[in-house]
């Protein structure tokens, strides 16, 4: 029988993993600058690299240091654990419509971020009101899919619904209790609005960080993906994995929402839109999932506050605008 080497087959299978994702990086990096170049006054490139070495006008340096560049890495890192997150919740539940919101969190963030907004807290409270929400949410519908004995994801999922239209319900009621004057700013907070975000580490790093810690459990994942029997058979811890993916996925939803509000399309579609192009292997779609939903923010971000500027859109509608005519293009090509 014949020698047959191995060795190009390894490469085979690291070519295909490597220029989506060089392909996806390069995008990405096009959206970012692209965000910190346009705006109400368009800077040119070179102008923006000076003031990244440290040089330029004072005037550039305030415009893009404190204003442009913390809300154009906030838009990508968003992005990002939404489409990652999106992605662990249809793992998860088997399902393909599951998305980042269906249990409830960003209902739980709302109350919160809502209620504070009607005490006249401010933006840095209010972020912070919005991530307990999520956690006490989290922990709500946990606890009650759990009940007296284990969890199922179909359990996790029910559960998840009823509480997110109980949450949607005291949403409502705030909403018309309030006085005229805050409505603006909280119906822009419930449909997305990236204007207060100015600290982008925690999510950017914890986006890096996640894509880092789930490289490893890549085929577990891909195995999962086919059903808790399958997976048990070929010697995955079902339980602890499913439960660890509850968890960061609510972890990456809570910090979404607390950063940008509630900005759906991003944790259902895109997902679904690699898996149409890429396939279905977890390895491949969970990084390319944080760079083209990072990506896909950042641009709809970008014409939100170009579009009608000085005024801004809400960026979810943008989302929906750019996302579903790509998403409905690629469902036609590969009918």
């Amino acid at each position: 029988m014949p020698n047959v080497s191995k060795r190009p087959i390894a490469g085979s299978i690291h070519t295909r993993y490597l220029i989506p994702l060089l392909s996806l990086a390069l995008l990405s990096a096009m959206a970012l600058v692209f965000s910190v170049t346009q705006g109400s006054s368009g800077l040119p490139l070179r102008d923006v690299m000076n003031v990244l070495i440290g040089q330029g006008d004072p005037l550039q340096r305030t415009l893009i240091l404190d204003l442009r560049l913390p809300r154009t890495l906030s838009a990508f890192s968003t992005g990002g654990l939404l489409a990652v997150a999106g992605a662990l919740m249809q793992i998860l539940l088997r399902n393909p419509l599951a998305d980042p919101y269906i249990l409830g969190l960003s209902g739980g963030a709302a109350v919160g971020a809502l209620g504070a907004m009607l005490l006249g807290l401010g933006a840095l409270l209010v972020s912070g009101s919005a991530l307990l929400g999520a956690l006490i949410a989290t922990l709500l519908v946990f606890g009650l899919a759990h009940g007296s004995g284990s969890w199922t994801p179909s359990r996790l999922l029910l559960t998840g619904v009823v509480v997110a239209s109980g949450w949607g319900a005291i949403i409502t009621l705030m909403l018309a209790l309030s006085p005229p004057q805050r409505l603006p700013g909280m119906l822009y907070w419930l449909m997305g609005d990236l204007s207060y975000a100015q600290t982008p580490w925690p999510a950017l790093v914890l986006l890096i960080s996640i894509c880092v810690v789930l490289t490893p459990f890549g085929r577990s994942l891909n195995v999962l993906a086919r059903g808790p029997l399958q997976a048990a058979a070929l010697g995955v811890a079902v339980k602890p994995l499913e439960a660890g993916i509850f968890f960061l996925a609510s972890l990456l939803t809570a910090i979404a929402v607390t950063t940008a509000g509630s900005i759906g399309f991003i944790g259902l579609i895109v997902p679904h839109m690699l898996r149409l192009v890429l396939g279905n292997d977890q390895r491949l779609i969970l990084p390319a999932s944080a760079l083209a939903g990072g990506a896909l923010l950042t641009v709809a971000d970008t014409f939100a506050r170009t579009l009608i500027a000085p005024e801004q859109l809400p960026v979810g509608v943008l989302t929906a605008l750019l996302g579903v005519p790509m998403f409905l293009y690629l469902l036609h090509r590969t009918r």
